[in-house]
């Protein structure tokens, strides 16, 4: 993807997948920039001829909406608001995220129903274009009144205030404009206001996030099979017939792959003596595909929310209103974020427990995979490990969406900590890919044990791509590494998934 043009058609997760590989230039349609231009060009004479006050544009905001503004002074408003919100702490936002929430507020910008100038609208492309990605820090939104205290750092820049990365150095707002030879926007009416509320550092973030998702569950699935068959597991909980009379998708789906995968395996055509498997492998189709039915209803969620407008007021120009209401408020994604990061932190519980399973010396295999325990502890601590990250993710599942806290002098008297949501599902995604990079290290280690039997042909060239990355353990070694470059391949074999 070179281009993209913005309102050319539907934005969609696919779109958003290629626009984060292959960073293409923005370009507003046609469509677009006469929507943005007509909205503009309304609220302007709406101001002139209208003495009635509009919240936002004409009043203070928040608890201030009943205190007036005079015309002279609606530009100087929207300045004191972009700085007086910038307000976030913590830890900076990933390049990645911050790249999604320009093309997010570009996008929702775009519809003409934000009333704002073409020139600010460009000011963002051109930012996307050059990547030029404001810092914004990941602590201050609730999730309510849209993102303020993020959308704020994420527009200083166009005013020469706030900072930014370029080419990997950090330059102030005045000095990417000095360095672009842009000049300062000066702000009109409503913009600042439509700059800072929208839900687009909720949904960029959730938008990377289920991106990650849905190569992460796919990836399990490969891991979990790795696992069945270094186990010695049966397949007959994965056979069609189990899942047609229970015929969930996301089970229906999980159980395919996992036969797909076990494919040629002559560990599987070895008769067992064992009746039944632990429920870590026998359930992956049902723990597996809840998960990904979660995931594809959180999908269909973040796509209406890229495309939707969420700024408040919200301007028609055709029915000549103005309407102050609350498109801004993020419990749509705040909700299908805590949704997702419980679909995901199950992914890692039920990883751990194969895990466990492989080094509790059944099934014919070594206590903690080596040939000489006792002498060698082997793979005893990665399982801490694991148990360690899996206690994290349970405690970063709380929800967010049920807790509010009134703000603004109870005028925001309900707020959905939509973005703290998302925070914490992207720290709960990063512990899953080490949760199944430490289960490949173990069922990669365990396979090695059935010698001189082999998996599939799948698994077999997946697991000589892996030893060219990580070795096979024969005594006791340093194994934070090995962990991190299990982790690495994970990460590579994402690399590999192909959006559909």
């Amino acid at each position: 993807m070179k281009q993209f043009k913005i309102l050319s058609k539907p934005l969609t997760l696919k779109n958003v997948y290629y626009i984060l590989r292959d960073t293409p230039k923005l370009e507003l349609s046609n469509t677009a920039i006469q929507n943005i231009t007509k909205c503009r060009e309304y609220l302007d004479n709406k101001v002139k001829n209208n003495a009635a006050p509009i919240y936002g544009v004409t009043t203070g905001f928040g608890s201030l909406c009943n205190t007036s503004v005079s015309e002279k002074d609606l530009g100087k408003l929207q300045e004191n608001l972009m700085m007086s919100h910038a307000c976030g702490m913590g830890e900076e936002v990933p390049q990645e995220i911050v790249k999604l929430m320009l093309l997010l507020k570009i996008q929702s910008l775009s519809y003409g129903h934000s009333g704002v100038q073409l020139a600010t609208v460009q000011r963002l492309v051109d930012m996307f274009n050059r990547k030029i990605y404001p810092i914004v820090y990941q602590q201050g939104s609730l999730g309510a009144s849209g993102d303020l205290a993020p959308l704020a750092h994420m527009c200083l820049p166009i005013i020469g205030l706030g900072e930014v990365y370029y080419r990997g150095k950090r330059y102030s707002g005045a000095e990417i404009n000095e360095k672009m030879k842009w000049k300062p926007i000066k702000l009109k009416s409503k913009e600042g206001l439509a700059l800072l509320n929208g839900t687009q550092f909720m949904s960029a973030y959730a938008a990377y996030l289920i991106l990650k998702a849905q190569k992460i569950v796919f990836l399990a699935d490969l891991i979990g099979a790795i696992s069945l068959d270094a186990f010695n597991g049966r397949v007959e909980p994965f056979m069609e017939l189990v899942h047609m009379v229970r015929p969930h998708a996301g089970q229906l789906n999980t159980a395919n792959n996992i036969m797909e995968f076990l494919k040629g395996s002559e560990i599987v055509q070895q008769e067992k003596r064992h009746v039944q498997d632990p429920y870590s492998f026998r359930c992956m189709p049902q723990v597996h595909g809840a998960s990904k039915d979660a995931i594809d209803h959180i999908a269909n969620v973040i796509e209406t929310e890229i495309n939707s407008v969420t700024d408040n007021p919200t301007v028609f120009p055709d029915a000549d209103l103005v309407i102050s209401a609350g498109n801004f408020h993020g419990q749509p994604l705040a909700i299908n974020l805590d949704f997702l990061s419980i679909a995901m932190a199950e992914l890692g519980n039920i990883s751990e427990r194969r895990v466990y399973q492989l080094i509790d010396g059944k099934r014919d295999l070594p206590p903690f995979l080596v040939a000489k325990p006792g002498l060698n502890s082997g793979f005893m601590i990665p399982q801490y490990t694991a148990a360690s990250i899996v206690n994290q993710n349970k405690s970063l599942t709380m929800p967010c969406s049920t807790d509010s806290i009134i703000s603004s002098q109870g005028q925001e008297d309900h707020v959905s900590m939509g973005a703290n949501a998302a925070t914490k599902c992207y720290r709960i995604v990063e512990n899953v890919e080490k949760l199944l990079g430490i289960e490949l290290f173990n069922a990669a280690q365990a396979l090695e044990f059935r010698r001189p039997l082999k998996s599939s042909p799948l698994i077999e060239q997946i697991i000589a791509q892996y030893r060219e990355a990580v070795p096979f353990i024969v005594n006791d070694t340093v194994m934070y590494d090995k962990m991190q470059l299990s982790t690495n391949f994970i990460q590579c074999l994402e690399d590999w998934f192909e959006f559909e």
